[in-house]
């Protein structure tokens, strides 16, 4: 081991640049032996990681050294497109070897990432055909397209002992069990009893005595986001899936509910930073330009909409230089009340804390607020316009420009406030993302809106 250009770590680490620059030392001389067990030394979700910030080809050399059950490890931690591209030449009866170390729902999740020839053919060929193609005609963002059809259910009148032994019958197929859920003769769902209930009761009771009968389930058609959001209210590890006729048809464990939120966020962050979709580390420059391109754009309209009422009020300017320094302060403050406004509202929908019909108490709130910030932001302003003067003169009517510029700041902040709070309501009522309301729309906005007030009220109360 000491002439070997790298060693396996003595114990799991997160991946670091002197870690993948291992990896590529072992990949590059064909090491294929020491490559695995380093593979093998890290968690799946750490070497999902060094896959991605590895060169392409050298990323898929190493995935496909790997053996069948910790590739298909590796595979359910990578992004949907990273591994789409990964698999695209793998031959099929290795696609069939990774899938069916899979949990039903992580294969039709990487079954809908492949080609549509290719996730045909593979199909057929996997042990849990049946079920993995049902979960195929739910929809990805709901219920129905997350849960996974592994997990442990008896009749009403079993025993603890019978559900004890259907628990070890189920272990290899049910990775985690946390609840045996019970049903009728029809298979709809009734309760379920705890692994923990289960084991301290005696063998001889019957499973309907000792049910948990206020069962939370959520029907396979269900948005994934409101099963995230569910889950969180009632701290769950485990929920339930029924179809139409109440019948258990599969369960949505906690694992598949932080990836959905996570994937949830992260789109929210995205659009309210003005990128479209979703943009990885493994994401190629032409994607990134497709993401950002459309709302710089968009962005660049908003300025020039701003300039040209700037230059409608072009007499005023050269009448008063004076009024074009607080251009960007205007245009800034207004930004900023209508991006906390608007972002408060956006998570407060994400998290399901306010609601769409929330529209008149959400406004009332953000009213009385903005008011008071832009009474104190008003006054602070007015100080500094008032202590220029005195201190380099040459201004001219500072106090009547104090009182203009106060004014045009608090109905600023009134107005900014009151459409960043607003619109992501509309927008969610409308059936609309609402965190597109947020960055660049309500900063081009606010700035168009913030820049006519301003030089509406100067025009009237300074310039006369």
């Amino acid at each position: 081991m000491a002439d070997r250009e790298y060693t396996l770590p003595e114990e799991k680490k997160i991946p670091d640049a002197e870690l993948v620059d291992g990896f590529v030392k072992l990949i590059e001389r064909g090491d294929q032996d020491m490559a695995i067990a380093a593979v093998l030394d890290l968690y799946p979700a750490d070497a999902a990681q060094v896959l991605t910030h590895l060169h392409f080809e050298l990323a898929s050399k190493l995935f496909h050294w790997l053996p069948e059950e910790p590739a298909a490890d590796v595979l359910a931690e990578l992004d949907d497109d990273y591994r789409a591209e990964l698999l695209e030449k793998a031959p099929r009866e290795r696609l069939t070897g990774l899938l069916d170390e899979l949990d039903t729902d992580d294969a039709a999740d990487v079954l809908l990432d492949l080609p549509e020839k290719v996730a045909q053919e593979v199909l057929p060929t996997l042990k849990e055909a049946e079920d993995v193609e049902e979960l195929l005609q739910y929809p990805e963002d709901t219920a129905g397209g997350i849960m996974g059809t592994e997990y442990v259910a008896v009749s009403l009148d079993s025993t603890v002992e019978q559900a004890t032994e259907a628990v070890r019958a189920k272990a290899e197929i049910v990775e985690k069990i946390y609840a045996v859920y019970l049903t009728d003769d029809t298979g709809c769902l009734k309760g379920f009893v705890t692994l923990k209930r289960l084991l301290l009761s005696p063998a001889n009771f019957r499973m309907a005595d000792i049910i948990k009968a206020d069962v939370i389930s959520v029907p396979t058609s269900h948005d994934q986001e409101e099963v995230g959001r569910i889950m969180e209210r009632y701290n769950l590890i485990s929920l339930p899936v029924v179809d139409e006729e109440e019948r258990l048809v599969g369960r949505i464990t906690i694992d598949d509910v932080v990836e959905v939120i996570r994937e949830e966020h992260e789109e929210d962050i995205l659009r309210m930073s003005g990128v479209s979709g979703g943009e990885g580390p493994t994401d190629s420059v032409l994607e990134m330009v497709r993401g950002r391109l459309p709302w710089l754009l968009a962005g660049l309209l908003g300025a020039g909409l701003a300039a040209m009422v700037i230059s409608f009020f072009e007499d005023a300017i050269r009448e008063a230089t004076m009024l074009a320094a607080f251009i960007p302060i205007v245009m800034a403050t207004a930004g900023n009340a209508g991006i906390q406004s608007s972002a408060i509202a956006v998570q407060g929908l994400a998290v399901g804390e306010i609601w769409s019909s929330d529209i008149s108490r959400r406004l009332a709130k953000e009213l009385m607020a903005a008011v008071l910030n832009g009474v104190v932001v008003a006054l602070a302003l007015s100080v500094g316009i008032i202590a220029l003067s005195l201190t380099i003169g040459g201004i001219r009517d500072p106090y009547q420009l104090a009182l203009t510029a106060s004014m045009a700041l608090v109905a600023v902040i009134v107005l900014a406030a009151s459409i960043g709070a607003t619109i992501p309501l509309l927008l969610e009522r409308l059936n609309v993302d609402p965190a597109i309301a947020t960055g660049p729309f309500i900063t081009t906005s606010n700035d168009i809106m913030g820049i006519l007030v301003f030089f509406l009220l100067a025009d009237h109360f300074y310039l006369v």
